[in-house]
């Protein structure tokens, strides 16, 4: 799955439709420094806030009571409206089906399900909350795309420790397994701890420091067994801290960020590029001025 970074989906020339009321509504929808544009992508945030908002005040009682057929009807505005924005997208665009399979493209889609699933689905509108994921179009409207290079540099740490993590995930697995059938032998179904299944979820959440309390170890060698894994617990949780780091580390030693271009907001830089690949703005003093 792509993930069309619509400040860059303007200069693909191979994009572009041919007639031109579809250019234009290609301009306004897909654009970055046109005034349609940037008219259109703030009134698109407002109407996603909305629309969030709208589905948080529904689930609380009294203000549904009060006022559920408004906030109902508010809903199905928003999801016409950002319906038929999902359309002219498809429309305005030359390959749809670029934008279709795109990253955005499928959560522009999930967002407008919830209110037709809901005519089946009691409670399916709440499912609305997705739209919170369109705000990322934010990064487009205030310039912000040149911080997607820092994101790039995450995305490399944490696909590059995935394997350590797997190895570490597993080790916990294991030692949970085995505190939650030592806990099971010790304290027994009277104390709460019921199955092997059940203490392995005690352990799980002990371990973890959450301490729900819903289950506790009754007897000395049970409290004794329970104290070893809480500390154990803190030496668990920096782990997968430090194995990120020491790669998140590595990744900017080995391989130079370049960040966005401020001006065009491309990003797919050479590691010793000095200038930018599409419109020739100097990466240097950007570097510096994030600096």
């Amino acid at each position: 799955m792509r993930l069309i970074d619509h400040t860059r989906i303007e200069f693909r020339k191979d994009l572009l439709p041919d007639t031109l009321w579809r250019r234009r509504l290609f301009i306004i929808i897909f654009g970055t420094d046109t005034r349609a544009g940037r008219y259109f992508d703030v009134a698109l945030l407002w109407a996603i806030m909305l629309s969030i908002l709208t589905v948080m005040l529904e689930s609380v009682d009294f203000i549904r009571q009060e006022y559920g057929y408004w906030l109902r009807k508010a809903e199905w505005v928003f999801t016409i409206v950002f319906t038929i924005e999902y359309t002219a997208r498809i429309i305005s665009i030359r390959k749809p089906w670029y934008y279709i399979t795109s990253f955005y493209g499928v959560i522009d889609f999930i967002s407008i399900i919830p209110t037709y699933l809901s005519l089946f689905l009691v409670g399916g509108q709440y499912l609305l909350v997705i739209r919170a994921m369109r705000l990322l179009r934010v990064f487009r409207v205030l310039k912000l795309s040149r911080y997607m290079g820092e994101a790039s540099t995450l995305f490399t740490a944490l696909k590059a420790s995935r394997h350590k993590i797997v190895v570490f995930l597993w080790a916990v697995f294991t030692i949970v397994m085995i505190m939650g059938t030592v806990m099971y032998l010790i304290e027994g179904g009277e104390n709460g701890f019921t199955s092997i299944p059940k203490s392995i979820y005690w352990a799980i959440v002990t371990l973890t420091t959450v301490g729900y309390g819903d289950i506790a170890p009754q007897t000395a060698l049970g409290q004794v067994l329970a104290s070893m894994i809480m500390i154990l617990g803190y030496a668990i949780i920096a782990i997968p801290t430090g194995i990120v780091t020491a790669e998140l580390t590595q990744a900017k030693i080995t391989n130079r960020v370049i960040h966005s271009c401020e001006k065009c907001g491309f990003d797919n830089h050479a590691p010793d590029a000095a200038y930018c690949k599409r419109c020739g703005t100097s990466l240097k003093l950007i570097e510096e001025k994030e600096k």
